[in-house]
């Protein structure tokens, strides 16, 4: 799909201020809308909203399907009349600067509990009407994930290949004791479900309102404790027992001397395949009804895959395996139409993995911060060589701000020394050309002036944030997706400066 000449800016909802511990639905996201019209922006690009799991991770999620019930906004509850002003008599001081995920899940689940008992007891015909119809137009996931959810929390959170075998294999009867068992908070995960939804198409519709597109995200693959390989084990390389018998990640490179290992199980593709890729035709119909558009996260796997043995703790130990390819993306096109995604094309690309993206028009990713080092993909992440179908980055959520990137001396990084730093940053200084204006500003000037038809900007890097803000470390299980900006960060200074440069390169 070819995009228009427009440019956007990259946060998750999370990260958006509020009172309530975390970013969400609510005034500020349509805040955030207005800021981004100011701007003069087209799109906003969002990491994964599904139900985040291990270590907080919106790319290691409960669910392909759901969404994450913490973006649920407690004041619109309020306004609702489902909660009351006396429910938030006792709420923690929250940071400001930063999720405390710990204390805001405790909290939140105690209000999001109390809201599903009012709304299941109280809720007037017609929201009890658009409920149920929420629940039967969603049947193929929704009971399956809600039971899911209720079986963890009734056994601590633990992982479901843990759970008793007969609920972990799904035997008939176990299945049907844990739904009658778990009967309130199955009801309150459905709930839950058809409350994010609510808001979360209010919030899009405002937005379309705006001129402001939403660009999703899609990982490549799943968690393995997800209701997503519960429900479909026979898609998924598992033991007999649920234990991962091939698990993803990717190989040692410039960024990492161990590779990455992600603990992902890998496809049963020949599978998938004998179904038509049904199982993915209907996890991109889930994504399409929440975006406009998807970035796909690590399309390269599907052209070819780095498979590691199941238990390894690096990827040292793994290998290529060829993926489904363009026979897979011929299958979504005959389904949808033509396609709304950006290709996350970045680490080993081949012809192969070229030939797709040419074949079906999918723009690839070109990150400004990665043009200047020893990167084998650098110099086609320098301006002069792109082509309008790309989408250009100043950084990713997995990068440093672009701040925190020009200060680094490079210690901190595994294969990336000093030197190297300072050999990257009188390359970058001399090509920018830079002198005394703001490192970010430079960088954001210089992909909104290039001929890229996209142009995403993180928000960190509009606010001129250092590392403190950084979103996530490749490699690390703890610390990361915390950031969030705080009121006031967006005046309309910034608007104005933005809005003066998109206007300025026809954007």
């Amino acid at each position: 799909m070819r995009f228009p000449r427009a440019s956007g800016i990259l946060l998750h909802p999370s990260c958006l201020p509020g009172p309530n511990g975390i970013g969400d639905f609510g005034q500020q996201a349509f805040a955030f809308i207005d800021f981004l019209k100011d701007a003069g922006q087209k799109f906003w690009q969002v990491l994964p909203l599904n139900p985040t799991g291990y270590g907080d991770s919106p790319f290691q999620c409960f669910s392909a399907h759901a969404g994450n019930h913490l973006l649920i906004s407690l004041d619109k509850l309020r306004e609702q009349g489902i909660l009351e002003a006396s429910d938030f008599c006792d709420q923690p001081v929250f940071p400001d600067a930063h999720v405390d995920f710990g204390n805001v899940i405790d909290w939140k689940i105690r209000l999001l509990k109390k809201a599903a008992t009012r709304f299941l007891s109280d809720a007037e015909n017609e929201h009890r009407r658009a409920f149920n119809d929420f629940c039967a137009k969603n049947a193929s996931w929704l009971l399956d994930f809600a039971l899911f959810m209720a079986c963890k929390a009734e056994r601590g959170g633990i992982a479901w290949n843990l759970w008793p075998i007969e609920i972990a294999q799904r035997k008939a009867a176990a299945l049907k004791a844990a739904t009658t068992r778990l009967n309130d908070s199955i009801l309150a995960a459905q709930y839950w479900q058809f409350e994010f939804f609510r808001q979360w198409k209010k919030l899009h519709s405002y937005a379309h309102n705006a001129g402001i597109r939403v660009i999703g995200d899609i990982p490549i693959y799943v968690a393995l404790d997800s209701a997503d390989v519960w429900t479909n084990p026979q898609f998924f390389q598992l033991s007999d027992h649920g234990e991962p018998l091939k698990i993803a990640g990717v190989p040692p490179d410039y960024f990492s001397a161990t590779g990455q290992c992600w603990g992902n199980p890998i496809y049963r593709w020949d599978r998938l395949r004998q179904t038509g890729y049904r199982w993915w035709i209907e996890r991109f119909r889930a994504a399409l009804e929440l975006y406009d558009a998807v970035r796909i996260d690590h399309f390269r796997g599907f052209e070819a895959y780095w498979e590691i043995p199941g238990g390894e703790t690096t990827a040292i130990n793994g290998r290529w395996i060829k993926g489904p390819g363009a026979e897979f993306f011929g299958a979504l096109e005959r389904e949808f139409g033509d396609l709304p995604i950006i290709a996350e094309n970045l680490g080993v690309i081949t012809p192969e993995v070229e030939s797709i993206l040419t074949r079906f028009r999918f723009p690839g990713m070109a990150i400004l911060q990665f043009a200047f080092g020893k990167d084998p993909q650098g110099p086609s992440f320098r301006p002069h060589n792109y082509t309008r179908e790309v989408a250009a980055y100043t950084g990713t959520h997995d990068n440093d701000t672009t701040v925190g990137w020009w200060n680094s001396s490079g210690a901190n990084d595994s294969t990336r020394t000093p030197e190297d730093a300072a050999k990257e940053r009188a390359f970058a200084r001399s090509y920018l050309d830079l002198h005394d204006e703001p490192i970010q500003w430079v960088m954001i000037r210089t992909i909104l002036s290039s001929i890229a038809d996209l142009a995403i900007i993180p928000l960190q890097d509009v606010l001129g944030l250092g590392s403190e803000a950084r979103m996530n470390l490749p490699g690390t299980a703890k610390g990361n997706w915390r950031w969030r900006f705080k009121p006031g960060a967006l005046t309309p200074r910034i608007a104005k400066r933005l809005h003066e440069m998109v206007a300025l390169y026809d954007r």
